[in-house]
Formats: C-alpha cells, structure tokens, sequence
C-alpha cells in the first residue's frame, strides 16, 4: 500500500530565516508602506506650498475626535500583543477573546470616523472643497479602508484560535495591525496637528 502525499504547508516552510507567513505579512506590509508613503510625502510637499490657506483648513478638523482615535487605536494594538503571548502559549481561546476586543475597538474607531466625516461634510468641508480636504479624505479613507480589511481577517483568525487552530496567525494579524497603527499616528499630528501651525 502506497504512502498519502500530504503536499507541505506554507505555515512549515521557511524563507530568509523567517516562517512563510510571517515573512509573506512582511511583504504585505512593506507595498503598504509604499502607498501611505507617497501619500504623506505629496502631503508634506503640498503643505510647505500652501502655508497658511492649508492651517486655516486644517483648523477645521476635530482634534479631539482625532485624538480619542489615537487612544482607541494604541489602546487596540495593546490587545493585539496580548493576544499574540497568549497564542505563543497555546492559550487559542484567550487568543481569540484578544482579538475580539481588537476588533470593537476598530469598530469605535470607524464610527468615531464617520462622526467626523459626516460633521465635515455637512459643514461644507467635503472631499472637493480644496486640495487639503481631497488629502484628509483619500489618506484617512484609505486607512479607513485597512482597518476594516483587519477587522474582517481577525475575526476568522480569532475564529480559528478559539478552536486552538492556526495560532500562528495571531502573530500575522497582529503584524498588519500595527501597521495601521502607526500609519494613523503618522497621519494624526499632519492632519489636526502640524498642518494648522
């Protein structure tokens, strides 16, 4: 009787001296990098041209809505490291209780976002009322757009951890998380902070 090929798992192999998926996550985040990148720096750029026209847009921006985001966001990457040690013990349901305060905090963040988006709007701040605002809106939907696609990939992954499955995942997810951490907290100081000095 012949022996069953099991084909390898991507999650066994390893590359550059780092396992498939974390290394693929690595990837994943440095094209991101790539995007947000040319996004802050046609910003900066931007900004040292229109001086004062641009601090007069950015005064209209809600620091402390952008502020509470930040909390939320730094306070949600706290649960994504505990999560993280508690899948390096084996501990898939902690795991994955973790990851489901993550993904609520995500959820204040969106709709502490919509807050502000629909305030602006209706103020007459829209994505065409100038070049400032087009900026506002594609950088922080963009981002927008990352929390959400982290949300939606950590709830099956705290789906499987719950079950003690694919705790490696926890790590991956978590990697990408932070990310969009650290994006917004390049975001925040240009768009309420520096851009209205």
């Amino acid at each position: 009787m012949s022996e069953t090929y099991h084909p390898p798992l991507a999650t066994s192999r390893k590359s550059a001296g780092l396992p498939t998926a974390r290394l693929g996550t690595w990837w994943v985040v440095a094209s991101e990098v790539v995007i947000f990148g040319g996004l802050v720096v046609s910003f900066v750029m931007y900004r040292m041209r229109h001086g004062e026209i641009w601090a007069d847009q950015a005064s209209h921006t809600k620091l402390y809505a952008g502020a509470l985001n930040t909390f939320v966001l730094l306070t949600s990457s706290y649960f994504a490291v505990c999560a993280h040690k508690a899948a390096e013990v084996g501990d898939g349901k902690k795991a994955a209780n973790l990851l489901v305060r993550t993904i609520l905090l995500g959820g204040v963040f969106l709709c502490v976002k919509a807050y502000e988006y629909t305030s602006e709007i209706l103020a007459g701040y829209g994505p065409k009322a100038d070049l400032f605002w087009s900026f506002y809106y594609t950088a922080t939907g963009l981002h927008g757009f990352h929390v959400v696609a982290g949300m939606v990939i950590m709830g099956f992954v705290a789906k499987d951890a719950a079950k003690g499955k694919f705790l490696h995942r926890v790590e991956c997810i978590g990697i990408y998380w932070h990310f969009v951490d650290i994006v917004w907290i390049f975001l925040f100081p240009l768009f309420y902070i520096a851009s209205g000095l």
